[in-house]
């Protein structure tokens, strides 16, 4: 369209035509000369005018079959989705058809995440039905979002390539399957990264978040809600553990901030819509197919490589540590979660009684010194690691994490199993297994 513009623009500089503003306009000496470059300027300005109303209405009348996000430059990724049709909806409905009694039918958005993967892939072995949604964003490599695309296509869940903030793919998923929850795990992650694109947290976070719970609140059957909080959201809190009643209203990061933001919008829609909402605060998850921006996963890349690692030490020599989770355990907690929640209250988008509102702390309960994770590491990768002890910055990182679970013990049966150093032993087998000879194999 600019471009349009800018022609326009060139060619009325071309040719002396009427600028925009009368009083600058100058008459030329000859009536008659002047009388032909107005309608030779007429001539043009009609032409291009067709070609622009022929533009919009290619952009606006296109076939609704195969509409595509916006560009938006906040996004990592910004490529077009194309989605409907007979087989996709018929691709859509075998996902998500519930294949047990009293079964499930899971809306899973991130689901080619690291926990999104997990979770979905546990829902679908005990017969719910499951369908993923994710924009394989390259926030992190994207072969390693394939990969678990494809692990997951081998246990039957379809993952849907499309963003949580266009708001028709979402109505038209709704319309396709009537969702009874939505696990909803789709977020920009990582606390560093804010720093260079804080745009991208606004957009996934917050507008994402919005966009999802205004479709949830206006279909029939509202379906129930449970979301990926953040240990994050405990921000500069000094008092450990942190428990689910601490105060959570000074966070450290723009990524904290808008998990915040999130707990105030369920809260919303909750009281005004009538919306089940559960909130997970996830404690530093680790695993097989995890994060590569997580430490744990780079320095095990990098000790592998002979590179220095840098490893964070509070003011004062302090320790920094944090309240590693493995994945398995936080599983249990998300379906925990969903079991547990109970049935939306509104109607049409009208709320017709008070409904269910919960936020949970899923951690391990153990914190661990990031200098115990680097020598549980060295010792099962057999080599030493090359340390530079730097100061914490102020990037948003906190000094510790440390979860206070009992609330998830008594309301979810929640209780993890998993230490540290058996995580770490099931992480590196299959970090070796998926990288050994630059061969990327599915486990």
């Amino acid at each position: 369209m600019s471009q349009l513009k800018q022609q326009m623009s060139l060619h009325n500089n071309d040719d002396n035509s009427a600028p925009s503003t009368p009083g600058k306009f100058k008459m030329e000496k000859s009536p008659y000369f002047n009388r032909t470059r107005w309608h030779s300027s007429l001539a043009k300005l009609t032409l291009w005018s067709f070609a622009f109303l022929a533009v919009i209405f290619i952009f606006f009348f296109r076939s609704p079959s195969s509409p595509s996000l916006p560009t938006d430059t906040s996004r990592r990724s910004l490529r077009t989705y194309n989605w409907g049709g007979p087989a996709w909806e018929k691709r859509v409905r075998s996902s998500a058809r519930v294949r047990s009694r009293n079964g499930l039918s899971v809306l899973v958005t991130g689901a080619a995440g690291f926990v999104g993967t997990h979770v979905a892939s546990a829902l679908k072995r005990r017969g719910d039905g499951v369908l993923g949604l994710d924009n394989f964003n390259d926030y992190y490599d994207p072969s390693l979002k394939r990969a678990r695309q494809a692990l997951l296509e081998r246990t039957g869940v379809y993952i849907v390539e499309g963003d949580i903030n266009d708001e028709a793919l979402l109505r038209k998923l709704f319309e396709v399957v009537a969702f009874t929850h939505v696990m909803h795990l789709a977020a920009q992650a990582g606390v560093r990264y804010a720093m260079e694109n804080p745009g991208s947290y606004v957009h996934s976070n917050i507008a994402g978040f919005v966009n999802l719970l205004e479709v949830c609140k206006s279909v029939n059957p509202q379906p129930a809600i449970v979301w990926a909080s953040s240990s994050s959201v405990y921000g500069l809190n000094t008092k450990v553990p942190f428990s689910e009643r601490d105060r959570t209203d000074q966070p450290a990061s723009l990524y904290a901030a808008t998990k915040k933001a999130g707990e105030e919008i369920a809260h919303t829609y909750n009281h005004i819509y009538g919306l089940s909402l559960t909130g997970l605060r996830f404690f530093t998850v680790y695993g097989p197919w995890g994060r590569p921006d997580m430490a744990y996963f780079f320095f095990t890349k990098d000790i592998l490589k002979g590179k220095a690692i840098s490893v964070f030490e509070a003011a004062n020599h302090g320790t920094v540590a944090r309240d590693f989770t493995y994945i398995d355990d936080i599983v249990r907690g998300c379906l925990g979660a969903l079991d547990t929640a109970e049935k939306s209250t509104g109607s049409g988008g009208k709320k017709r009684g008070p409904a269910q509102l919960r936020v949970f702390n899923l951690g391990n309960t153990s914190p661990v010194p990031v200098t115990e994770l680097v020598s549980i590491l060295e010792r099962l990768l057999k080599v030493k690691a090359k340390r530079n002890i730097m100061k914490l910055p102020r990037n948003g990182d906190v000094q510790f994490t440390h979860a206070n679970i009992s609330y998830a013990q008594r309301e979810l049966g929640y209780k993890p199993t998993t230490d540290l150093q058996t995580g770490l032993k099931k992480f590196v087998r299959w970090y070796l297994n998926y990288y050994s000879g630059g061969k990327k194999a599915v486990e």
